[in-house]
């Protein structure tokens, strides 16, 4: 008997390859995970229906691949989409309070 193919790997199980070489890491994949999970307990991975088309540069494409690992145009689709519409803009509203705290505020430890 010949050796059976191997099983495909699922979404993102790539997290393991290093970043040396063009792949994501594994902040990358726990980024993806947090992203994928929130979007779910959102409810914003129901009934897949709607049916979406565009003309996007295959460079763009290839290159949000390698850096996130998803193999797939529909993951990476998925995944974009959730990652705007979960943002939440921390950044900008944790730069905006940035020293507003009062340096002598005893926070007790």
């Amino acid at each position: 008997m010949g050796e059976r193919p191997a099983a495909k790997e699922p979404l993102l199980a790539k997290a393991v390859r290093n970043a040396k070489v063009g792949k994501f890491t594994s902040s990358s994949k726990a980024r993806i995970d947090a992203v994928m999970k929130a979007a779910e307990h959102s409810g914003l991975l129901g009934e897949k229906s709607k049916r979406i088309g565009g003309r996007i540069s295959p460079a763009l494409i290839e290159q949000a691949k390698k850096h996130t690992g998803i193999e797939t145009d529909t993951d990476l689709i998925e995944f974009a989409l959730a990652a705007v519409a979960l943002d939440d803009d921390f950044g900008s509203a944790f730069r905006k309070t940035r020293g507003t705290v009062d340096p002598d505020l005893k926070l007790g430890f």
